[in-house]
């Protein structure tokens, strides 16, 4: 059963669109250079608005411990999603200080064959709970997703997705989990016309 994530929630309207679609996850993104970034006081208080049934994935990108374990403690976020340099010995510590689960994301926008393999390894290799394959970061972008047949490990796919192209993903690559944002908004805001499309996909495939 493909598991869903719908990312960068930063309003209340958000909560509100997302509690009745009931994702597996809501995401909030502590990065200021995002145009969907939170502060640690507006995401308890979303957090606190969230369906307990959903859990709070906290998006980060090079961010000081202490700081993700602030938010943790405060009940503001459940896990944690790391998307810059974090190396294996960052989630090994992250991981024994917190116990949260960890999902680390792998670029593979405009690399090499060469080079892809190489990050490919670095997956299999990742001490992560989980890992998440993306073009970019938060790029909002659509790869080559046949490259993604030979990973043996369960990844979470995001990059592009919307309800236009979720059932080919769903078909083609059987992914762990989609993660989406951009997809399912318009003009920069959370659309729940697109969020309940993409919703019913997921469930028609899974049942």
């Amino acid at each position: 059963m493909t598991r869903i994530k719908l990312c960068g929630l930063f309003r209340e309207e958000d909560i509100i669109m997302v509690n009745r679609a009931l994702p597996d996850y809501g995401g909030f993104v502590f990065y200021e250079k995002s145009k969907r970034n939170v502060t640690d006081e507006m995401a308890l208080k979303l957090r606190s608005l969230l369906d307990r049934r959903i859990k709070a994935v906290g998006v980060f990108v090079d961010c000081d411990q202490g700081r993700i374990l602030s938010l943790l403690k405060s009940g503001a976020i459940d896990m944690v999603q790391l998307h810059g340099h974090e190396d294996n010995d960052y989630i090994k510590n992250l991981k024994n200080s917190t116990g949260a689960e960890i999902i680390k994301a792998f670029q593979i926008k405009d690399r090499s064959l060469k080079e892809t393999g190489e990050i490919f390894k670095l997956m299999e290799e990742s001490p992560a709970d989980h890992i998440l394959i993306d073009s970019g970061k938060g790029s909002g972008q659509v790869f080559d997703w046949s490259i993604l047949k030979g990973i043996k490990r369960p990844f979470f796919l995001a990059g592009g997705l919307k309800p236009d192209n979720i059932e080919q993903a769903l078909t083609e690559i059987s992914p762990f989990g989609l993660d989406l944002s951009s997809g399912i908004e318009t003009e920069g805001l959370k659309d729940e016309e697109k969020i309940t499309a993409v919703m019913e996909i997921v469930r028609r495939k899974r049942y």
